[in-house]
């Protein structure tokens, strides 16, 4: 099987385990800040194997190559842009959340700001539509009480090498027999900026957005001045107490700072 994919890092086991399955016949992916979301790895592995590599907007014109070279299948693992699509060549894109809920373009923050105690990962056909396709697979993980954005995202990476070898080994079927979704719920995309901190916050509400976003920045705001806190974690322990950023009943300790 010949697969074209399009994706950044965030979902770089998919393309592996893809890798080690079928043909990659093209790689495309999107330009990123390398700072919270990377395009690194993809690109190396590109390089390395001598694919063929597009970095920017897939175009109309790159399917009807694909499709002239033989491609079978086109897997999108986290992209940027909106991709042409084309009746003629069978498209996926992996999405994590439990479609039909959770549509949207990031659903991980927002499943922890729901308090939901469950989410996943589901791979669907591509539609014109976003997040609307008929459904190939999904696989389900339990969300902790403390789950954290970081330890959500490894339990949907973990899902991805048993699915991808699943879904070229298995692919006509699954095919063939995917399911509508039927009618679902779109969350918009969260913004940090929709969720400041503040002093006055309870270690509840802070502990949840620190969760939600860890790895990304939490806008913090006291009196007239915000601050941007990545890898922020609630502290209760009055003996190490950090009064720059304190919350009622804690304040927040953070691996980087930066004043806004």
């Amino acid at each position: 099987m010949k697969i074209a994919y399009i994706g950044i890092d965030m979902l770089y086991p998919a393309l592996l385990s893809l890798a080690g399955n079928c043909e990659i016949m093209e790689v495309f992916t999107c330009e990123t800040d390398n700072a919270t979301e990377f395009n690194l790895q993809v690109c190396a592995f590109a390089r390395e194997h001598k694919i063929p590599l597009t970095v920017g907007k897939i175009k109309r014109e790159d399917i009807v190559r694909l499709k002239k070279n033989g491609c079978d299948v086109v897997v999108c693992g986290g992209y940027y842009h909106r991709i042409p699509v084309d009746d003629s060549l069978p498209m996926v894109n992996i999405h994590r959340s439990l479609l039909p809920i959770g549509r949207g373009a990031w659903p991980m923050p927002a499943t922890i700001l729901r308090g939901l105690t469950e989410s996943g990962v589901t791979v669907h056909k591509i539609t014109k539509e976003f997040d609307e396709g008929d459904i190939l697979l999904q696989e389900r993980v339990p969300v902790a009480p403390k789950e954290n954005l970081r330890t959500l995202t490894a339990k949907q990476l973990a899902l991805l090498p048993d699915m991808m070898k699943r879904l070229v080994t298995e692919f006509d079927l699954l095919w063939g027999q995917a399911v509508p979704q039927g009618k679902g719920e779109y969350w918009s995309c969260p913004m940090e900026s929709d969720y400041p901190i503040t002093e006055h916050m309870s270690t509840v509400e802070a502990d949840l957005i620190l969760r939600a976003f860890y790895g990304y920045e939490c806008i913090y705001q006291i009196q007239d001045k915000q601050y941007g806190l990545v890898g922020g974690v609630l502290q209760t322990d009055e003996n190490t107490r950090d009064h720059r950023f304190p919350v009622q009943g804690g304040f927040i300790e953070a691996e980087q700072v930066k004043e806004l």
